[in-house]
C-alpha cells in the first residue's frame, strides 16, 4: 500500500477530498473543518480497514430472535443490502441444512450446518462433510441408557429422537419448533449419514458420557442439550472450509454468535462479533460486541464497520 503525502495546511480547509485507488478500492473521505491529527486518525482507520468479502452468522439469538422467533426488519433490510453489493453470505448454525425454514427469505450463498459437521452451498453441493462412525454411534446409544437421557440424530431430513422428556419438550417451546419425531435411531443412522447428535442432559452427565467418547466433542448453546459431533469438528472448521472453497482469506471474514459454540468461529474469524444476548464467556472471546438480537444488533454491526 503506497503512502501518500500531505501538507499539513490542507487538513484544515472547509471541504477537503482525498480521492486514492489502493489495491482495487476506491476511498472517498470528506472531512469538513477537521485537524490533522483527527484527519490522521480517520485517514489511517479507512486505509487500513479489513475488506470484509464473507460473513459467517449464527442462526437462533443471532439472526432470529428467541423472543419473536422471527428475523428483525433491520436484519433482513442489512443482508439483502449485502448480498446485493456482493459480499458471500454464510449461515453457520448447529441446525441441519433442511432445518433453516425461518430464514428461508434470508438471500445467503452457503450453510456450516451440525456445527461445522456439513458445509453446503444454497444448492445442495455438498463442500465437506464429518460423519460419525458407527462405533462411536452405538457406544453414544449405550451410553445414553446408562445414564438415562434421551438421544437424537439430526440430519437434513429431521431431528429424530428415542423418547420425548421435559428437556426435548423445553427445547422445542424455545425455538418455536415442533417436538422431534420418535423413532428407533439405528434405523435413522443406517439410513443415510450421520454427523450430529442430540445429548438432552445436564453439564454434569455431560462431562462423565463425554469422557467415554473420545472420537466426540459436545458443545452448547443453551443449558437444556449438547450437540455432539466429531472430535476437532466445530464451527471455525466449517469457516476455513469455506474460506478455501470460496479463494478468500480468513482476515476478509467476519463472523457473528451468541451462544458458547459459537466461540469458535468467533476466534477464527478476520472480526468476531458477538450479540449483546451473548454470555460474557463468548463476549470475551470476540473482537467486538453489538447490541442484542431484538435491538437490531446486526444492522447496527454493520453500520459500525461501515459495512452498508
Amino acid at each position: 500500500m503506497k503512502a501518500l503525502k500531505f501538507h499539513k495546511k490542507k487538513m484544515t480547509f472547509k471541504h477537503l477530498r482525498v480521492l486514492e485507488t489502493c489495491e482495487g478500492c476506491f476511498i472517498e473521505l470528506i472531512f469538513i473543518r477537521i485537524g490533522y491529527a483527527n484527519y490522521y486518525s480517520y485517514f489511517y482507520f479507512q486505509m487500513n480497514r479489513p475488506m470484509i468479502r464473507a460473513i459467517f452468522l449464527d442462526v437462533d439469538g443471532t439472526i432470529l430472535s428467541f423472543n419473536t422467533h422471527k428475523v428483525p426488519a433491520s436484519a433482513q433490510a442489512s443482508l439483502v443490502e449485502l448480498y446485493n453489493k456482493g459480499t458471500k453470505i454464510i449461515i453457520a448454525t448447529g441446525r441441519s441444512f433442511g432445518n433453516l425454514a425461518e430464514i428461508s427469505h434470508i438471500p445467503y450463498h452457503g450453510v456450516v450446518s451440525l456445527n461445522g459437521a456439513e458445509c453446503t452451498l444454497s444448492d445442495g453441493k455438498v463442500v465437506e462433510r464429518h460423519a460419525i462412525s458407527l462405533e462411536m454411534f452405538r457406544k453414544s446409544m449405550e451410553l445414553a441408557k446408562e445414564y438415562d437421557f434421551a438421544i437424537a440424530v439430526e440430519g437434513n431430513d429431521g431431528i429424530f429422537v428415542d423418547r420425548i422428556d421435559s428437556r426435548v419438550t423445553e427445547l422445542a417451546n424455545m425455538v418455536a419448533l415442533p417436538l422431534p419425531v420418535v423413532r428407533n435411531l439405528w434405523d435413522v443412522f443406517q439410513e443415510g449419514v450421520c454427523s450430529q447428535l442430540c445429548f438432552y442432559l445436564d453439564y454434569e452427565t455431560e462431562q462423565k458420557v463425554m469422557a467415554q467418547l473420545p472420537g466426540l466433542a459436545s458443545s452448547r448453546w443453551c443449558d437444556v442439550f449438547a450437540d455432539v459431533n466429531v472430535a476437532g469438528v466445530d464451527k471455525a472448521v466449517g469457516v476455513h472450509s469455506f474460506v478455501k472453497h470460496l479463494g478468500i482469506d480468513i482476515s476478509e471474514t467476519m463472523a457473528f454468535g451468541d451462544g458458547g459454540n459459537d466461540i469458535p468461529m468467533l476466534r477464527a474469524a478476520g472480526i468476531g462479533v458477538a450479540m449483546g444476548n451473548a454470555s460474557d464467556n463468548v463476549k470475551k472471546h470476540a473482537d467486538y460486541v453489538t447490541a442484542s438480537v431484538d435491538e437490531d444488533g446486526l444492522y447496527k454491526a454493520f453500520r459500525h464497520f461501515e459495512l452498508i
